[in-house]
């Protein structure tokens, strides 16, 4: 799997900045790169921020457990389903200015987050929120695509990826942070109330910095499959909510069939997303993209790494606060090792011997399994882990970054400036919908195992945290394997 940037002769870019390899004396370039970055951290943050104000939620708005998977999954929600067509909005109308736009709807929803007064208007915020991201998350890798050349694009991924992994694992101590605050005493509000000022101050300096054009390039004239869309969101909706809500309801017949319906509209997503290429037409994704080398690979890749990391970091929270009566703060913290590996090693995966690179990410995927295993084995018994724990903390942090940073840097080595926005929005929608599936799935076998072992208490809820780690590290497992399989071919 390469990780050189096509740089050759093919079709030229839409017109804007573009910085190579050789330093130039414009700052603008690096200011829009911060800026984006920044909106892309608070929403990744946004995430899973609230993870760790999950039983606070729940406590303060008497939520049950399906209720708090929907908050945190509501967001995934839409974000997922969306995020191709955010791509497609940026596509047409120009990048920068669909970038505010949903910067804007993001910061909004996160003040009504903020302002909730009860489970179900929570739920319908995130899913708002979730709106927001979708139609401004795609904009930060189309416009890294379309500004950055060469090395300087290289060093832009690198920081993009350091970003998205550090987002994910630091969102649980800033949550803590807050949270444990208990600022004024809003509880855990304040985990969503932090998106509006670093918003606006975002929002007010995008106005300068970001590129003001309309149509964005080649692909502005391109429909926004609607048909697509709609079936995209029916198969997600279909497969998300009896994952959630199942376990609550004891898994009835329609749990069942809206199962077997989603896998259905998939079925038929696909058939008519195949014709309308054949006719013509513009599908969510061109079929061009899929055909890059090292994508298929890639989308599986992300998919897997997303759902352990979400599934992770979903069940060994509520094990934390509910199971081992940890408070807010401590279990945010607990998640910093983590995050500082998990971005340093992000950033410094590339100064490995080039004879290394191709097997980094089945290495990364072996050390996941291995590392969350290991967490599992320290926290059986109900006991608190230890300084195992923590040695599975790092070893989780530089496995994640080995499997992700080289799979997302690999599959956009060789797209092109004009497939940025359908390449950027095809990843970004694995990456959610990674996350979606692991909180999901995972926080459901939670959950289920939790109740048939009766009451909660330190004990049970280990054994239930047992179960699920053995299955997130059989997930991994299976990522390593299969790269190495499909690899082969």
């Amino acid at each position: 799997m390469t990780t050189t940037f096509r740089t050759g002769p093919g079709p030229t870019p839409a017109p804007g900045p573009a910085i190579s390899e050789t330093p130039g004396t414009d700052n603008r370039p690096r200011l829009l790169l911060a800026l984006v970055l920044t909106a892309q951290f608070m929403a990744v943050l946004d995430v899973f921020i609230v993870n760790v104000a999950a039983p606070t939620i729940g406590s303060e708005l008497h939520a049950s457990g399906a209720d708090l998977q929907l908050v945190i999954a509501g967001y995934a929600i839409t974000y997922s389903v969306l995020l191709i067509t955010g791509a497609r909005l940026g596509d047409r109308f120009g990048h920068g200015r669909v970038h505010l736009v949903g910067l804007a709807l993001f910061t909004a929803a996160s003040l009504a987050c903020g302002l909730a007064r009860g489970s179900t208007e929570l739920i319908v915020f995130r899913l708002v929120q979730g709106a927001g991201s979708a139609v401004m998350i795609p904009q930060v890798l189309s416009l890294i695509q379309r500004t950055f050349t060469g090395e300087a694009r290289v060093r832009a991924l690198g920081a993009y990826s350091a970003v998205l992994a550090v987002g994910a694992a630091a969102g649980q101590t800033i949550g803590g942070l807050l949270v444990s605050a208990d600022l004024l005493g809003t509880g855990w509000r304040p985990v969503f109330l932090v998106n509006v000022p670093v918003g606006a101050v975002l929002l007010l300096l995008g106005r300068r910095v970001l590129p003001k054009g309309g149509a964005a390039g080649p692909g502005a004239a391109r429909g926004l499959d609607l048909p697509g869309l709609v079936l995209l969101g029916a198969s997600v909706s279909l497969l998300t909510v009896p994952l959630v809500l199942g376990q609550e309801e004891d898994w009835p017949l329609w749990t069942w069939l809206s199962l077997v319906a989603a896998v259905v509209l998939f079925a038929l997503f696909c058939g008519y997303e195949a014709r309308l290429a054949r006719r013509g037409g513009a599908p969510l994704i061109a079929p061009r993209v899929l055909r890059h080398p090292g994508m298929g690979l890639a989308v599986f890749r992300i998919l897997a790494v997303m759902a352990v990391n979400a599934g992770f970091l979903f069940a060994l929270t509520l094990h934390l606060q509910g199971g081992l009566g940890h408070s807010a703060l401590r279990a945010g913290l607990g998640f910093a090792p983590t995050a500082v590996v998990f971005g340093a090693v992000g950033l410094t995966w590339r100064r490995l011997p080039a004879s290394w690179q191709r097997a980094l990410a089945p290495a990364g995927f072996a050390l996941t399994a291995v590392s969350v295993a290991g967490a599992g084995l320290a926290l059986r018994g109900g006991g608190d882990g230890g300084a195992g724990l923590y040695v599975a903390f790092v070893g989780l942090g530089a496995g994640l970054a080995l499997a992700f940073g080289p799979t997302l840097t690999g599959a956009l080595a060789a797209v092109r400036p004009e497939d940025a926005a359908d390449a950027s929005g095809l990843l970004a929608t694995v990456t959610q919908l990674g996350q979606l599936i692991g909180v999901a799935a995972f926080g459901t076998l939670f959950l289920n195992r939790l109740e048939s072992l009766g009451a909660p208490a330190a004990y049970t809820s280990a054994e239930a945290l047992s179960a699920c780690m053995w299955a997130l590290a059989g997930t991994a497992s299976v990522g390593a394997v299969s790269g190495l399989v499909l690899r082969r071919r």
